[in-house]
């Protein structure tokens, strides 16, 4: 591959490679050099064009080395093996996980709960290719949609981390016009959240303390946003709701404070969603929560 990521063409024989990121240590990053991968079947060769940052930082504030970073982008189409679904210069959406594409959950659409996902490097015969922080990736053809063209990679990229896990939480709780929906944690995600919330005409509560976000939640459609830290952070909601609680929340903090904000600001028969990364237990309330109050809990 030539400095400016452009791959050696011409029918040559000899191995091409590729930059890709990796943390060296704490709070330090690097560019390396490794082999490029090569489409094979119905896996497409995809330029990288826009990486977004996910869970990625914590590794980088952490120092634990890690060598395949990234599991969403949006990119261009270099090269195919064989005829599919994609063509050489198409711009896509490299969508996350490597999933089988058969069984029940990936045709109904659930692919991400996959439970026979291949196996990368025997399949490709290496392992380079299948993290987004790096100059190609390598995918299915039918994890690659196409990005609109009146939209610009930048704005196709937000349909994995930013908009995707809020629009299937919203989806599965059924979210309406007629809600009144609590969002916990206003980063990307959660700013997501308000933009999937708005678009459905649901009312929005947000539920952050970070001025930036704060503002920027306010500006994308949220009606008010709490502090979490006040410890009258579910009265208030109450207050706003004419003392009933929401009717829906969605956690995007991933923390178990923020859960139980969520568990404890919507009404009875309320519905409760969760798509925050979380680590620590989180307590539910089997009587309380579930049977006295007759909460659905995604």
């Amino acid at each position: 591959m030539c400095e400016d990521g452009e791959r050696k063409r011409g029918g040559s024989s000899e191995a091409v490679t590729m930059k890709k990121v990796v943390i060296s240590g704490e709070r330090r990053a690097e560019l390396i050099e490794v082999p490029a991968p090569r489409p094979k079947a119905d896996w497409a060769l995809v330029r990288v064009l826009v990486a977004p940052m996910c869970t990625e930082y914590k590794f980088f504030l952490s120092g634990k080395r890690h060598e395949y970073l990234g599991h969403e982008a949006a990119g261009e189409v270099v090269e195919v093996a064989q005829k599919c679904t994609v063509r050489p210069g198409d711009r896509v959406v490299v969508m996350p996980q490597y999933p089988c594409g058969q069984c029940d959950l990936c045709l109904s659409g659930d692919y991400i709960y996959c439970q026979h996902n291949y196996d990368f490097a025997a399949f490709t015969g290496s392992s380079e290719g299948m993290a987004t922080y790096a100059q190609f990736v390598l995918k299915p053809d039918w994890l690659l949609p196409r990005i609109p063209d009146d939209l610009t990679v930048e704005e196709g990229s937000l349909a994995c981390c930013a908009f995707g896990p809020s629009l299937g939480a919203l989806d599965r709780i059924q979210l309406c016009a007629e809600d009144t929906l609590v969002i916990t944690g206003l980063g990307p995600v959660g700013l997501g959240a308000i933009l999937n919330a708005r678009y459905r005409g649901a009312r929005v509560i947000g539920v952050e303390s970070h001025p930036w976000r704060v503002e920027r939640a306010k500006a994308l459609g949220a009606e008010v946003v709490l502090d979490p830290l006040d410890p009258d952070c579910v009265k208030q909601i109450r207050v706003l709701t004419d003392g009933l609680g929401a009717s829906a929340a969605l956690d995007c903090a991933g923390t178990p404070a923020a859960h139980r904000i969520c568990l404890d600001a919507v009404r009875r028969r309320g519905r409760v969603a969760f798509v925050g990364e979380c680590n620590a237990d989180t307590v539910i309330h089997v009587s309380e929560d579930l049977l006295r109050k007759g909460l659905t809990v995604v």
